[in-house]
């Protein structure tokens, strides 16, 4: 077995016992890095190895600055590192260099983490697919003719490709879950609130969140311990204590949950449906007491985020005007001139027809049609949702109705290419946890992802149920 190949945990405990080495385990990654793949945008630096040196100096010593000092993790291209390029997969941030850290990033530091480089990504985390990236698609490594999801396809591409350990992305509307479900590993979305958004390039503000790509649950878990927490520089931001990796890993029968009927009307693939019937009959062989319950809003969330969504899209990536920074052309006429041609060559067509519609849904006349009936709809939303945990402690659904779709299979039919997150879009309006683990594969090999939603704050009970499943599952 290669380094490059370990979970989070064996990384850490061979490490610990002075088993590997930093160095041996970092060179291991670089090595598998397959630039067919397309995973990075930005490839670690040359210096990581001096930098997986002095962890090994830490950890001989007995000076390791915590149980993941000198393990490789990579960082979506959408979360800020000092000194380094944070492109947000856009032309119009080709060559900027972030002149902060972001929280999550300070605390990797304080870790003594490894910043393993920095991964593709859908234009400004716009898509379910990492085809709308300037620098080109990512390839699932499970099969190279199709997409790894979006918008975090280049970290769960990474990691499910044994390039790195572990890794971070963003999620607004899946852009975790879905790609992980994709690429067969586990994707954790966060309560909005749990971690810090400063430095995350924003997208949408009330509906992005920093979350975690791994090879395991309990990996999740290890990695969620170290960027959870209140931050002064982001009001949203909530204090929370670390969560005891002892209760994830303990066995817990008594828990209920509920399956929306609604998921499974058309439109979900039948082979995914299947392996997710089959995972609802392992966990009640088990002991789990699981039923089917109805979530009548699940209808009208894609809807209500394609509304609130572009809106907020359009006020965040008004400040890419050809001034501060950033892509500029300076060849207009005048100053409305520099940002109209900035902003028309600097921007893709996904996020163009984003601000578009967001400006269009903010404009005078159509504000209270559509804006402000979203935001009643997504306050019935989060009303049903908090009714359905009065009554059962998780919520089981698929990640998303299909496997894997082939590169250029959707690109051209935004409206299909939506439908993508239609199972992950809720959870986001809501502010809820999720997670997406493997399920199994369908005829084709390709991964299968399901999807586990708790209430607000309950992700150690989350992470409990999944660690059971996953278990399950691997028998």
């Amino acid at each position: 077995m290669d380094l490059n190949e370990l979970t989070l945990k064996e990384a850490s405990k061979k490490l610990q016992n002075k088993e590997i080495s930093s160095e041996e385990l970092t060179k291991d990654c670089l090595s598998a890095i397959d630039d067919k793949v397309n995973a990075f945008i930005t490839k670690p630096d040359k210096k990581i190895i001096e930098e997986a040196k002095e962890s090994d100096k830490r950890i001989k010593s007995g000076g390791a600055k915590s149980e993941i000092d000198g393990i490789p993790i990579t960082i979506k291209d959408v979360i800020t590192i000092k000194g380094g390029r944070t492109t947000a997969g856009s032309k119009i941030l080709e060559n900027f260099i972030a002149p902060y850290d972001a929280t999550v990033i300070k605390r990797l530091k304080n870790a003594g983490v490894l910043l393993f480089g920095k991964t593709n990504m859908d234009e400004f985390a716009m898509g379910s697919s990492t085809e709308t990236s300037y620098f080109g698609p990512t390839l699932n490594p499970v099969d190279k003719t199709r997409v790894p999801g979006g918008s975090s396809g280049g970290s769960a591409a990474a990691v499910a490709d044994d390039e790195v350990i572990a890794a971070l992305g963003s999620d607004t509307g899946g852009s975790i879950r879905q790609p992980a479900s994709f690429c067969g590993i586990v994707g954790l979305k966060p309560t909005y609130g749990l971690i810090s958004r400063y430095g995350l390039l924003a997208m949408a503000s009330s509906l992005d969140q920093i979350g975690t790509l791994t090879k395991t649950v309990e990996d999740s878990a290890i990695l969620l311990n170290h960027i959870l927490g209140a931050d002064d520089l982001d009001s949203t931001s909530v204090k929370k204590e670390p969560i005891k990796l002892e209760n994830i890993l303990k066995q817990n029968k008594n828990i209920k949950i509920g399956v929306p009927k609604e998921c499974f009307s058309k439109g979900i693939n039948k082979e995914v449906e299947k392996s997710i019937n089959d995972s609802i009959a392992s966990g009640q062989k088990y002991g789990f007491e699981i039923e089917e319950i109805n979530l009548q809003t699940l209808n009208y969330a894609l809807s209500v985020y394609y509304i609130i969504m572009p809106a907020e899209v359009s006020a965040n990536l008004a400040r890419f005007d050809g001034i501060k920074y950033g892509y500029s052309n300076q060849e207009g006429r005048d100053l409305l001139n520099v940002y109209l041609k900035s902003r028309a060559e600097g921007f893709g067509a996904e996020v163009k027809r984003r601000i578009m519609l967001g400006t269009y849904t903010l404009s005078a006349g159509y504000y209270d049609a559509y804006y402000k009936k979203a935001q009643k709809v997504r306050a019935l939303i989060k009303k049903e949702f908090e009714s359905i945990f009065a009554k059962y402690d998780q919520i089981l659904m698929p990640t998303s109705p299909t496997t894997a779709f082939k590169l250029g299979e959707k690109l051209d039919d935004p409206l299909t290419m939506y439908l993508s997150d239609i199972y992950t879009v809720p959870v986001n309006i809501a502010g809820l946890p999720a997670i997406s683990i493997p399920c199994g594969k369908d005829s084709k090999v390709l991964p299968i992802g399901l999807q586990i939603v708790g209430s607000q704050w309950s992700e150690e009970k989350l992470l409990n149920t999944a660690y059971q499943f996953e278990s399950l599952l691997k028998r």
